[in-house]
């Protein structure tokens, strides 16, 4: 055996995984939460700032849902559908609901389904209806469907969505943890035990920086909140570096008002939701190369 035979291994299996990762693809899309420009003006500046595409609930009106597929043409952009479990209606109403929805948006062949499914009012049995119906219908269209951590969905905590994820292993999940600090009243670090088992299951991320009182940081670039967002940047590189998907989705979702502070009286908002979304890309995008 050369001398230098272990070393040269450990040297080939290094470059085989920096190859691999950088034959990895992330593709980041911008949320049209809060958005109040004609979609023409809106996804020109989603495209000129670098974006991929944009993540959106479907239009209601034909002409709104005609605007958007003419808009996404002419910019070259992707599309990530929201849809969701109406947990206003009864149970039985609402899966009945939450099916139409879901066949049109595949129909669109959008890029994934990022879903907010059932609620945490209902049983583990009842919104796990929803995933085997969701799962049923996005695999016969070959559309990944992911659910999204989120208050008052199956997946308001860490600990429910473990219990989820035991019954039903084949769960896909959005990731979008701002949402866990606030109900666990803590930063959950990305070696937290339960956190790990999570991770795996993890195919698309919403990168909103939450802290233990609140969903959302009031700016990203502020120094009060640098733990926070290393937190949230060490939990999103673990993820997309771990992934062994091809393309790998982010989608940046700082929110308007009420999720971004106002001003007391004059609700004006105390910064700029478009720069903090455009500020935490660069961010992740740094933290990749």
């Amino acid at each position: 055996m050369p001398k230098n035979y272990a070393l040269l291994v450990l040297i080939l299996l290094l470059v085989g995984s920096t190859s691999l990762f950088a034959q990895q693809k992330i593709l980041f899309f911008q949320t049209d939460w809060g958005n109040e420009l004609p979609m023409d003006e809106f996804l020109a500046k989603v495209k000129a700032d670098g974006y991929d595409g944009v993540e959106v609930w479907m239009p209601g009106s034909q002409e709104a849902k005609s605007q958007l597929k003419q808009g996404l043409k002419k910019y070259g952009l992707k599309v990530i559908f929201l849809h969701g479990t109406n947990n206003g209606l009864p149970y039985n109403e609402s899966l009945k609901a939450y099916q139409p929805g879901l066949q049109e948006i595949l129909k669109w062949n959008p890029v994934k389904v990022n879903s907010h499914t059932g609620s945490d009012f209902w049983t583990l049995e009842q919104n796990f209806a929803f995933l085997e119906v969701g799962e049923k219908m996005a695999a016969k269209a070959g559309i990944p469907l992911v659910h999204e951590t989120h208050r008052a969905r199956f997946s308001y905590s860490l600990p429910m969505t473990l219990e989820m994820l035991e019954k039903f292993p084949g769960l896909k999940l959005t990731l979008d943890i701002s949402h866990w600090m606030v109900v666990h009243e803590r930063l959950i670090g990305g070696d937290d035990p339960f956190l790990q088992k999570i991770l795996p299951a993890v195919q698309h991320i919403h990168s909103r920086v939450g802290f233990a009182e609140g969903p959302q940081i009031n700016n990203p670039e502020a120094p009060e909140w640098a733990k926070a967002v290393e937190v949230h940047l060490e939990i999103w590189e673990k993820i997309i570096r771990s992934s062994k998907d091809e393309v790998f989705t982010i989608t940046t979702e700082f929110g308007p008002p009420p999720y971004l502070p106002t001003v007391p009286f004059t609700n004006e908002p105390i910064a700029d939701q478009w720069a903090a979304n455009l500020y935490i890309m660069k961010a992740i995008k740094a933290r990749l190369q």
